[in-house]
């Protein structure tokens, strides 16, 4: 099953006859999770591309100085857009990696409306194939939410572990359609250099963009794959060096060294 815009959020139950849900977090969603989960479970979708192309006017920015977050951007029309990084996106597949994570279907319709609340400044819902995958061989507990059992998953031939069955799962994702008022149309805007300046002075009711972005790296090399997404190092990379310049390389080493707490503590608990 290809990815599909929804138009009402309700038309989920199609896609998941049996009420519960599944839910893939590329972004803030790998290091806070939703509520009610009792499954955690890494691996990747097919077909996208992750940039910090997304403006954010409530959680990592203001309307009148709007931060940057990150959304998914269809290979087929990333293509077509000038992406001074084009070259940090090798695979042909464009494999992006996150976490899915699974809702009972006693919660599905209450984490449904915390995520439609969480994403609303222009996101929309889409539905993928998400292909898990985890590190530790011959079995891997998983972290669920606090109070649940963990998920023991058997070994996979290839020395990697996959859950149940290594057939893809549905997934539902969060993208910002690059329709929406909030994606960046001007090149100029999504040229690196102007998304680490933005991201470097950004705050939001959630706090500073720059801890979003080092919350992201860590949340990333947590996972345990042993991938790293260029884009996401490179910005890390050019925020810091903004810091340094401005005299808040003190300011960014701790909340880099917060955000690696955070991350470590959210995957050892299941929570964020």
């Amino acid at each position: 099953m290809g990815s599909e815009a929804v138009q009402d959020g309700r038309t989920w139950k199609q896609y998941f006859p049996k009420g519960d849900l599944w839910v893939f977090g590329y972004g803030s969603l790998i290091w806070k999770p939703p509520p009610h989960f009792d499954k955690r479970v890494p691996g990747y979708i097919n077909g996208y591309v992750r940039r910090f192309w997304q403006a954010s006017t409530d959680h990592r920015g203001t309307p009148e100085q709007p931060g940057r977050v990150v959304t998914v951007i269809e290979r087929s029309f990333w293509d077509t857009l000038d992406d001074p990084q084009k070259d940090l996106e090798s695979s042909a597949t464009s494999t992006l990696w996150g976490a899915a994570y699974h809702i009972p279907a006693s919660h599905a319709e209450e984490v449904h409306d915390y995520l439609d609340v969480r994403e609303i400044d222009g996101y929309s819902v889409h539905y993928t194939p998400f292909y898990p995958v985890l590190p530790d061989s011959p079995s891997t507990h998983v972290h669920p939410a606090k109070g649940q059992s963990p998920l023991v998953t058997e070994s996979h031939p290839s020395g990697r572990s996959l859950p149940d069955a290594a057939t893809p799962i549905t997934c539902m994702v969060y993208i910002g359609q690059p329709t929406n008022p909030q994606f960046l149309r001007d090149p100029a805007e999504r040229d690196p250099a102007s998304v680490a300046e933005v991201i470097s002075v950004g705050h939001g009711q959630s706090g500073r963009n720059p801890e979003y972005l080092y919350l992201l790296e860590k949340a990333l090399e947590t996972l345990g794959l042993g991938c790293a997404d260029g884009h996401v190092t490179e910005l890390v990379r050019r925020v810091k060096a903004i810091e340094q310049q401005h005299d808040r390389k003190h300011e960014a080493d701790i909340e880099e060294s917060n955000a690696e707490r955070e991350i470590r503590e959210g995957v050892a608990y299941g929570e964020a």
